[in-house]
């Protein structure tokens, strides 16, 4: 009894000694219980949900002004946030998306010098530049999302969003005057699809029920409209809803998206969702001028479809079906039957990625996760042959796939910035840019680091591949900072990209940079992606542990160095990876994190992601969502590294409170003596379009790592 005493006093007085050393904002603890099929759950920081309370909106504020006290006093802070600058403007002028309507490009430019990007056309490649929108000029903290330009080349359709928030107005300008037209589209998210009609006189869009990220209408049930330009928005025709259409069976989570085909013969809707297997229908364009589309099914999730094209009378499509690696076939648009389909790429041990068109072509990457071939496929031949790009990350696009074969390239690695290159998929005519190209010049970062792909065994055996990045002056003693970072979700791949300013500054700071190409990705295929969801999540996380160890057993790094980052959905991998290890890292980053899964379809964003994580109505899931739920697992009186939780108060995907509780239950439970910080900013949501935005929060968060680290030239000014 007396142990048992003396080793809770000692848990007492550990807390207090942290509690003692940073004085947190106040947080109570308000327990509330939940029952979930016999595994009961008790939430103390439930409270903090509710974002409309002015206690809680205090608290945040509260949590933001602690933290930057501390972090804005960061010796060497300032220096990150202008070299990420100076790097910046090394590469020249950045160009964002092109788009070609006869022989004028328009294209969104980010000047050295700026921190956002403005829209601009010329006459030609090399013809004069004329600015066509500052979203200055609009309203501050306005940036351009994406944008679309009419058949008839008179009208330009963009999106515009404020401080992150992701929900934008569709403008519409007249490009004859440079002016804007009295209708607004409003509200839309960020990445939907909208589209001239091929007449140039109305545009269709998809409109989210509210704009309201905190509203539980928030992402539900959404109407694909036909606007006709020039008349009031309230009367724009419903082309497909959950509402209008109940025989699509559209879920009110799901998103359904309005293209067309190149040709304009047919009109598709995508009923979107985190799923990456499409779910579509299609009709002929004669049905866009009726009272209600006849859709007809198209692409149904049995399909196991992820990307698909139509040309003339064929539509190629991407599938896992029967195949992980993928395949690539064709079936008659006239009598769509992909189970009979014709194949025209097999399945092989290399992964087939991306499927892309242009006019009278479609292309694909063929990947042995570093480096991606690109092959293009003559649609009407079928000829199938490679385009000369250089070995590396090879990813492009068309400038206008309905009117030409013109594309252009990117060949980049970790420490090699991006070389653009223009196709021509006719001519096999390949050169490097000139034009619409940055005019920078970096120095040879290659010089000066090393990168090596190696894969390493996980908790099961399985091999996961590592990219590591390190100066060649280190010592392979364990003394050197490793920033190791994942995602591990929705397969989505992390290949070989240029890291970009932010991270060279930290490689700049004798720091090691490595890229966790775990499960739940899709670097290996589509098992790669389904053995990191659901029940299999765990994987997630246990590989990024087994890659971490990796470097700490190494001695590229050690236990006092390491820092571990998630970002949004890796908020589960960084978020299980401390509390499953606590003692492997002595700094974890998350970024805008999901870090409280078993609240998450709670959340306007939560049924979202049913998909890849499962339901809280299903008993099974509920399992698997508690595992994966890193708030449920922090214990009292456990040491936990230190934590730098960032978020955005304008995030419509990852809602505030989730960072919140995480920050809130760490700052109390952990007996360490490493700070928890919560970053909050109030001009960004889950992610910001303004460089100066984004590289201020970068900057805060690597200035923390280093001083953790023990780097001298990162520590707190008396």
């Amino acid at each position: 009894m007396i142990k048992k005493t003396t080793f809770a006093f000692l848990l007492f007085v550990a807390s207090q000694i942290s509690q003692a050393q940073y004085k947190y904002p106040s947080t109570p603890e308000r327990p509330v219980t939940d029952d979930y099929f016999g595994t009961k759950i008790t939430d103390s920081y439930r409270w903090l949900e509710d974002m409309n309370n002015p206690e809680v909106q205090k608290w945040f504020k509260d949590e933001s002004d602690y933290t930057n006290s501390i972090v804005k006093t960061i010796s060497g802070r300032d220096i990150l946030f202008n070299r990420m600058k100076e790097i910046q403007a090394l590469g020249g002028d950045s160009y964002g998306f092109i788009k070609q309507v006869g022989d004028i490009y328009y294209y969104t430019k980010n000047k050295k010098e700026e921190s956002i990007y403005k829209l601009y056309s010329r006459k030609g490649k090399s013809g004069a530049e004329i600015l066509l929108i500052d979203p200055n000029t609009i309203k501050k903290g306005a940036t351009i999302t994406t944008f679309n330009i009419s058949p008839d080349n008179k009208k330009l359709a963009v999106s515009i969003s404020e401080d992150g928030a992701e929900v934008c107005d569709i403008k519409i300008m007249n490009l004859e005057s440079k002016t804007f037209l009295a209708d607004r589209l409003t509200p839309v998210w960020s990445e939907f699809n909208f589209e001239f009609t091929p007449d140039s006189k109305a545009i269709t869009y998809t409109q989210m029920a509210t704009g309201d990220n905190k509203s539980d209408d928030f992402l539900k049930n959404m109407k694909s409209l036909l606007h006709v330009i020039g008349t009031d928005p309230k009367t724009d025709k419903i082309l497909a809803s959950k509402a209008n259409n109940p025989e699509l069976t559209i879920l009110k989570e799901q998103f359904p998206e309005i293209s067309f085909s190149n040709d304009y013969s047919h009109i598709i809707l995508n009923i979107g969702s985190t799923k990456n297997e499409e779910f579509s229908f299609y009709a002929s364009i004669s049905e866009l001028s009726k009272s209600k589309i006849n859709w007809k099914p198209l692409i149904k999730y049995e399909d196991e479809i992820t990307a698909s094209h139509i040309i003339g009378d064929k539509i190629f499509f991407l599938t896992h079906k029967n195949a992980p690696n993928f395949k690539i076939g064709y079936t008659s648009l006239k009598n769509p039957d992909f189970n009979n389909a014709v194949i025209l790429v097999p399945e092989n041990d290399k992964v087939i990625r991306k499927l892309r068109k242009s006019k009278n072509f479609v292309y694909y990457n063929l990947s042995d996760g570093i480096n991606q071939e690109i092959f293009q496929v003559n649609a009407k031949t079928l000829e199938t042959k490679p385009i000369p790009l250089p070995m590396g990350s090879n990813a492009g696009y068309a400038l206008n796939p309905r009117q030409n074969d013109d594309l252009i390239f990117f060949n980049s690695s970790w420490v090699t910035p991006s070389t653009d290159y223009d196709y021509n998929s006719v001519t096999g005519k390949l050169v490097k840019s000139t034009q619409l190209t940055s005019n920078g010049a970096f120095p040879d970062f290659g010089k000066d680091y090393i990168v090596k792909e190696i894969e390493v065994p996980s908790h099961d055996g399985v091999m996961v591949p590592l990219s590591i990045i390190y100066p060649k002056n280190i010592k392979m003693d364990g003394s050197t900072p490793c920033y190791i970072t994942g995602y591990g979700g929705y397969g989505v791949s992390q290949y070989p990209h240029f890291v970009g300013p932010a991270l060279m500054t930290l490689l700049e700071q004798n720091t090691i940079v490595a890229f966790a190409h775990i499960r739940g990705g899709g670097e290996k295929g589509n098992k790669w992606h389904t053995d990191g969801m659901k029940a299999k999540k765990p994987n997630t996380w246990k590989d990024f542990i087994a890659c971490s160890e990796y470097l700490v057993n190494e001695k590229y790094t050690s236990k006092e160095k390491l820092i571990g980052n998630g970002i949004s959905m890796g908020g589960v991998l960084i978020g299980r990876s401390i509390t499953e290890r606590p003692d492997l890292y002595k700094v974890a980053l998350v970024e805008v994190g999901c870090t409280n899964t078993i609240r998450m379809e709670t959340t306007p964003n939560g049924p979202n992601q049913i998909p890849e994580i499962g339901t809280l109505k299903n008993e099974e899931d509920v399992k698997h969502i508690l595992e994966m739920d890193a708030q449920s697992k922090v214990k009292k009186g456990v040491k936990y590294p230190a934590v730098l939780i960032r978020t955005g108060i304008n995030d419509p995907r990852v809602t505030p409170w989730e960072p919140g509780k995480f920050a809130a239950i760490l700052q109390n439970y952990s007996s360490s003596q490493n700070p928890v910080l919560l970053h909050v900013n109030y001009v960004n949501g889950h992610h910001s379009s303004d460089l100066d935005v984004t590289f201020n929060d970068e900057a805060d968060m690597y200035a923390f790592a280093l001083w953790q680290t023990g780097n001298p030239k990162f520590q707190i000014q008396k």
